[in-house]
């Protein structure tokens, strides 16, 4: 039993890996076995409407599991950029609190890692509020200004953000320029951290050549008839700016510029089929820092099982 200052710590389980790999379905099946309940961390799946592109788990995907941090904020609220990690941090922690209170399990279940790692350890973050006057002023620059003003102020964000997504390069700036320094509490992968919960890490992978498959089957899936065509461009028609579509990089930003004629439907799939891969890569790059993980493979459901069920017991 794990203790902290004489406390006993509340058990909860992870499950992480790159894209694909088949994570909600598996936290499904572990609720369901072990009464939990299932914490999404997913830096889109918190925004309404992001679902097909998202890849966010539907009603009846949940099999009356009861989900967190799904659809808590509209993409074309003029709020939404504020919903940032620290933020991620603040509900996931309500979140568990809730679980816990009614006697059940939490499992949070995700790809974003620096959510996840968020949430899990005992990070602080910067108090830091938005400066309105020097986001009017930083919106009016190109992300390649943006980009060298950050790698000017903090260089290592700057290797780990997305160089397209401006609402979080603008953040990153305000961060800095309020701090006047580096701040050192981000969240990296390999730091040594303690965490308040008596924590599993459950990791969910496949070999390169199947990943590749799943993510070219899955993306043809979510094609067909036009779904998620259909999706983003009903997103813009309801105020979502090209721009913030853009942000939300992978499929949002791609299929976004086919719907402006600026990729061809042929071109907009291959790059999209390869971004995808790419970023599956740079989430095990981040995920193999935490030796903590246990690895399975996606198809050894039954293993995973008798594992969770030796660290309940």
């Amino acid at each position: 039993m794990k203790k902290q200052g004489g406390k006993k710590l509340e058990k909860i389980i992870v499950i992480l890996g790159p894209t694909a790999t088949g994570k909600s379905d598996l936290a499904v099946e572990l609720a369901q076995k072990f009464t939990g309940e299932i914490i999404s961390a997913d830096s889109r799946q918190v925004y309404r409407g992001l679902d097909i592109g998202s890849g966010k788990i539907t009603k009846r995907e949940m099999k009356g599991v009861r989900h967190y941090l799904l659809d808590i904020i509209d993409p074309q609220d003029k709020r939404a950029d504020r919903y940032t990690v620290e933020q991620f941090k603040k509900d996931g922690e309500k979140a568990i609190a809730e679980i816990i209170s009614r006697g059940k399990l939490p499992i949070i279940c995700g790809g974003t890692g620096f959510y996840i790692n968020a949430l899990v350890f005992n990070e602080l973050f910067p108090a830091v509020e938005p400066n309105k006057k020097l986001r009017e002023r930083l919106e009016k620059k190109s992300v390649a200004i943006l980009m060298k003003e950050l790698g000017k102020l903090d260089p290592r964000r700057a290797k780990n953000i997305d160089p397209y997504n401006k609402i979080r390069i603008i953040r990153a700036i305000e961060i800095a320029r309020a701090l006047g320094y580096v701040p050192k509490m981000n969240p990296s992968p390999g730091a040594k951290k303690s965490s308040k919960y008596n924590v599993v890490w459950i990791g969910l992978k496949a070999d390169r050549e199947t990943l590749s498959k799943r993510i070219h089957t899955r993306l043809i899936k979510r094609m067909r008839g036009n779904k998620m065509v259909r999706e983003i461009a009903g997103l813009h028609k309801k105020g979502v700016s090209w721009e913030r579509l853009f942000a939300f990089g992978l499929e949002y930003r791609y299929v976004s510029l086919y719907l402006q004629k600026k990729l061809s439907r042929e071109k907009m799939l291959t790059e999209l089929e390869q971004k995808i891969v790419d970023f599956s890569k740079r989430q095990m790059t981040w995920f193999k820092a935490n030796k903590k993980i246990r690895w399975f493979d996606l198809n050894d459901k039954q293993k995973t099982k008798n594992f969770v069920k030796k660290f309940l017991n």
